[in-house]
């Protein structure tokens, strides 16, 4: 798979998204890096500078875009594609994969769309019900969508990388959760890459429909 890759939610260098582009682009996969700032402010942990996340020597081009509004995603979709070609990879955290199925042409080859759930579906997360609902239909979703784009010669997986440290626990949920590992020590954000990282490459297809639960462990 030569072409580009999508990857949305890259506004913050503890998270999933930044570890993945940065895995993408040490294989030298073409990337576009995808990041709406106004929502990581309103979080705790708050939003990092894109100046400093973004421009350095050989960062990934970065499109702005709040894809909660309808006209958004296949907006962020061109873009991409005027920065970077034809995109054969989305690694995504939302279920608005319509416009990236629309602009792949099946007789270029295969293609990978990659979703994130956060565990829910392996048991229950107290506290935390529109989470889980968000994530739980993303998970739900995988077959459906790799049923409607098989013919597009697009491959769907999802990811569950269980609880990856990107810096939202305090002290005491750190410790609590360390302690569910069997090696007693979080995954990390580098880790989670990696296996979405294989999912965009040759051999992700294989999976297709599938979740992955590359937990590493985590005992509930």
């Amino acid at each position: 798979m030569s072409g580009a890759v999508l990857v949305t939610g890259v506004g913050r260098r503890r998270g999933i998204g930044f570890a993945v582009a940065r895995r993408l682009l040490a294989e030298g996969r073409r990337v576009v890096v995808h990041s709406w700032a106004p929502h990581d402010d309103e979080q705790p942990w708050g939003a990092d500078e894109l100046e400093t996340l973004l421009g350095e020597p050989g960062a990934p081009p970065h499109v702005a875009a709040d894809v909660a509004d309808p006209p958004a995603p296949a907006a962020l979709v061109d873009r991409a594609r005027e920065l970077a070609g034809p995109l054969t990879g989305l690694v995504v955290d939302h279920a608005r994969v319509q416009a990236f199925a629309a602009q792949h042409d099946p007789a270029s080859g295969p293609a990978s769309v990659v979703l994130m759930t956060s565990g829910e579906h392996r048991g229950p997360m107290p506290g935390e019900l529109a989470y889980v609902l968000s994530k739980g239909a993303l998970q739900q979703a995988t077959a459906t969508l790799t049923a409607e784009l098989a013919d597009r010669r697009i491959a769907v997986t999802c990811v569950n990388p269980g609880p990856v440290d990107t810096g939202w626990a305090d002290d005491a949920t750190r410790a609590a959760v360390a302690a569910r590992f069997p090696s007693g020590a979080w995954t990390t954000p580098a880790e989670a890459a990696e296996v979405v990282a294989w999912l965009v490459g040759p051999g992700g297809p294989a999976l297709n429909g599938t979740t992955v639960d590359a937990e590493h462990g985590f005992r509930r």
